[in-house]
């Protein structure tokens, strides 16, 4: 079998694996937080560079848009060239990226930064993921590390939102971009002693170039058309030629990857259960836990006046309870199975989203959101540690990479359908009103689209009974050190 870099990785000796177990949580980290800190500073962001209402979420969007079209890309790419490279590329684009969109003067310059960083995103989550699924075996010892890489993109969610509205407050708008350039240049710098170079002997993998562009290209139509589609219409020429572009080049990409001899995302993948039934969670996770820190950021803002500070501040207690929930929840998946638990954190998640709808008021205090707050931050962290990691269980290292982009996509398409669905019902009865009506609409609104995310959660429930049970020990009948075999723990757990 030719050697390549995934290949060849998993088989390398580690460099200190405590540490690339840090620095593997700390990009993680970077992703999760610049995913979400720009929020807060929209307000000020569109004050000074001249933005208009309706093109201000492209600050957000295109960010979102460029990271879901080329995740496929970005996962392919470490299969071929390797996780150490991609990761140190996904940073540089990071950095300079936010170097610019610090430095930006107008609407397009920033847009266009955004853009690529999206693109930074999309080769440093899967390079990311791979190194994890990759350097840390099987069972306890891969079920801790996602623990610990889930607690920090978890806790980076919220994090990014405190982060902002101190930044934003304190410093302007530009420092939530110019924050993100020395913590790339620190990744970088002990990624090049941490991680093995990658190995490329061997046979070499040839790049599927059609399937590249018919996938990267059709992705990122469709993501397009899911984030503009509530603002210029669903049936305008511009969403509906986008979703006609994205459907046609997404049906070329599955005949070519049919017939490619080396394809980018080979279709046997999905006969691996826990990666169909991943991936399936990861799109229903985003599209539901995903959103919520949006309407919640929304609640604080536009129905009790909470400024930037006070709105990242308020985000410190579903804070404590994702890192909690993660850490928690790679300790209990080592000994009941990544199954069991997944779904036990779903339900948690559930339970925790219920119980915040029901507290949404508009004379409620912020007391009385704690007790839902918390319940439903140990849910996601939970939920969020363990979907990736059951998503890779039983792939061949050799095709860890795309797995991982095949898990992200669809992560990323599912944040893009839920926030598009549930805005558009938290926003379908504000039309012409102001002032205390206004407030109240928006509240009622927010509940709505908070209930509708339980029941998806409850669904997201449903689709992790999908993954396969975990393998018992096997009774050995006789031979030396048969007991203890048999009560050896099993590390390929689901």
């Amino acid at each position: 079998m030719p050697s390549t870099a995934t290949g060849d990785a998993v088989r390398a000796p580690r460099r200190r694996p405590g540490l690339l177990l840090a620095l593997l949580a700390f990009a993680q980290l970077i992703i999760s937080i610049d995913y979400n800190i720009v929020y807060v500073a929209l307000p000020k962001i569109g004050d000074s560079l001249g933005f208009t209402s309706q093109n201000l979420q492209w600050v957000v969007s295109a960010y979102a848009v460029a990271f879901g079209g080329f995740l496929l890309l970005g996962g392919r790419a470490c299969d071929l060239w390797g996780p150490r490279r991609i990761f140190i590329l996904g940073l540089s684009l990071y950095g300079v990226s936010s170097l610019l969109g610090g430095l930006a003067t107008d609407p397009a310059t920033l847009v266009s930064a955004r853009a690529v960083q999206g693109i930074g995103g999309a080769f440093l989550f899967p390079a990311t993921l791979t190194l994890v699924s990759t350097k840390f075996a099987e069972g306890r010892e891969r079920n801790r590390a996602f623990a610990v890489w889930g607690t920090a993109g978890g806790s980076g969610m919220i994090l990014g939102s405190l982060l902002g509205g101190v930044l934003t407050q304190a410093f302007g708008w530009e420092s939530v971009f110019f924050v993100n350039v020395p913590l790339a240049v620190v990744a970088i710098a002990f990624a090049v002693p941490l991680i093995a170079r990658d190995a490329l002997g061997g046979a070499r993998r040839a790049f599927d170039l059609g399937g590249a562009l018919t996938a990267t290209i059709g992705t990122t139509a469709v993501v397009f058309a899911l984030v503009q589609g509530p603002e210029s219409g669903w049936g305008s020429g511009l969403i509906v030629g986008a979703l006609v572009l994205g459907a046609v080049l997404l049906a070329c990409f599955f005949v070519i990857e049919k017939r490619s001899s080396d394809p980018l995302m080979p279709l046997s993948l999905f006969r691996n259960r826990n990666l169909s039934t991943g991936a399936a969670i990861t799109f229903f996770y985003m599209a539901t836990f995903g959103t919520l820190l949006y309407f919640l950021t929304v609640y604080f803002q536009g129905v009790h006046g909470y400024n930037a500070l006070e709105t990242g501040l308020a985000f410190l207690v579903p804070m404590v309870a994702i890192s909690v929930g993660a850490q928690t929840a790679g300790r209990l998946a080592t000994r009941y199975g990544l199954r069991a638990i997944m779904i036990a954190s779903l339900v948690v998640g559930l339970a925790g989203t219920v119980i915040t709808g029901l507290t949404l008021s508009t004379d409620g205090s912020y007391l009385s959101l704690v007790p839902g707050l918390v319940v439903l931050g140990l849910g996601q962290g939970a939920g969020y540690t363990l979907m990736f990691g059951a998503a890779t269980v039983g792939v061949d290292p050799m095709e860890q990479g795309i797995a991982s982009g095949t898990a992200s996509t669809t992560q990323q398409i599912g944040g893009a359908v839920g926030l598009a669905l549930l805005v558009a019902v938290a926003n379908a009865k504000l039309g012409g009103l102001e002032g205390e009506a206004l407030r109240a609409a928006t509240n009622d609104g927010l509940r709505t689209a908070v209930f509708l995310a339980a029941a998806g959660i409850a669904v997201t429930a449903l689709v992790a009974f999908g993954l396969q049970k975990p393998q018992r020990p096997r009774a050995v009948a006789q031979g030396p050190g048969a007991a203890e075999a048999a009560a050896e723990p099993q590390t390929a757990q689901v």
